[in-house]
């Protein structure tokens, strides 16, 4: 195993990155709300087929035909809550919108009417589908996400400094904070309005937690073999394959891309949110895993973690690039 820092965590105190430092997942979140569902399944508190008219009795009648398979799999057709909070707050400079919460998403997807596709039909990245998600395990466990996620998957697997971070609430310790070079200045750019969302990418953690979090997916630790495999199955959208906006397929389970990569079968994610770029590349056989946090903006995550995959894949052709 490899773990190394580079750079520092703020430009304040100057400290040095290393292995335990924490930085804000982003949407390499997603992969851990999409666990705390499927613990729920496991528990039989759950299913996969319930929607959102079960779960929350109270939402608009669209609600009955979004199920929680369809938010796992960007699937759901909801729409985007940044979306309309730039319709609630207009041209409001960023750094006087309130901040909003998982509960918040709830309220304003309450107040619409419809999606914007029918549900199962089509795939669309939805980070709303993932803070409702964050929603359904507080109604399904009786407990806050947070605590749920703490109790259930990172107190057992020893991921002991990685938290969904509540501010006032909680601490991130031995915290990165995110930077974006301005004009040639390097500012702190650290949260956004949309920063205290949990589902969609509230999860602060380390190098040391991932390798443990990697370990436990390898050894099927919280969850076993059959009971991951929905996670690790590409959504297969009623209307045709699943692709990007910009047309190109895409092949996603329950918060991981699945696209191999180079012939390789992978599992990934990448995460990108004011101040951080982040992503994890599960490779799972060839025994290979390689994770980039990073936080500044300036860098690619993905690309950076790919080329270090190509070291371990492909050591001839890399070691002639570097003579």
């Amino acid at each position: 195993m490899f773990l190394r820092g580079y750079g520092v965590t703020d430009l304040r105190s100057l400290h040095k990155i290393d292995e335990h430092t924490n930085f804000r997942l982003a949407s390499v979140t997603k992969q851990f709300t999409a666990m705390a569902i499927m613990l729920l399944v496991h528990d039989g508190k759950l299913r996969y087929e319930q929607t959102l008219g079960d779960i929350f009795p109270e939402f608009p009648a669209y609600g009955k035909s979004i199920k929680i398979r369809h938010m796992l799999n960007h699937t759901s057709g909801l729409i985007d809550y940044e979306d309309l909070m730039t319709k609630q707050y207009g041209d409001m400079p960023d750094d006087q919108i309130p901040q909003i919460h998982d509960a918040g998403v709830l309220v304003l997807l309450e107040k619409v009417d419809s999606t914007k596709f029918p549900p199962g039909s089509r795939w669309e990245y939805s980070n709303s589908g993932y803070c409702l998600l964050a929603q359904v395990v507080e109604k399904m466990s009786g407990e806050s996400f947070g605590k749920f996620l703490h109790e259930r998957i990172f107190a057992p697997l020893q991921m002991l400094s990685t938290v969904a971070y509540e501010k006032g609430k909680n601490d991130v310790v031995n915290r990165a904070y995110g930077n974006t070079l301005v004009n040639g200045v390097w500012k702190e750019t650290d949260q956004s309005s949309t920063s205290a969302t949990l589902g969609d990418g509230g999860v602060y953690t380390s190098l040391v937690d991932l390798a443990r979090w990697d370990a436990a997916l390898r050894e099927h630790t919280l969850l076993s073999e059959r009971e991951m495999k929905p996670a690790l199955t590409p959504v297969q959208p009623s209307k045709g394959p699943a692709r990007e906006k910009d047309g190109r397929l895409v092949s996603y389970g329950f918060g991981w891309f699945l696209e191999a990569y180079k012939g390789h079968q992978r599992m990934w994610h990448y995460g990108e949110t004011v101040g951080f770029r982040t992503s994890i590349q599960r490779l799972p056989a060839e025994d290979l895993t390689v994770v980039v946090l990073c936080n500044r903006v300036d860098l690619s995550a993905q690309d950076l973690a790919l080329r270090i995959a190509d070291f371990y894949l492909e050591p001839t052709r890399s070691s002639k690039r570097t003579r």
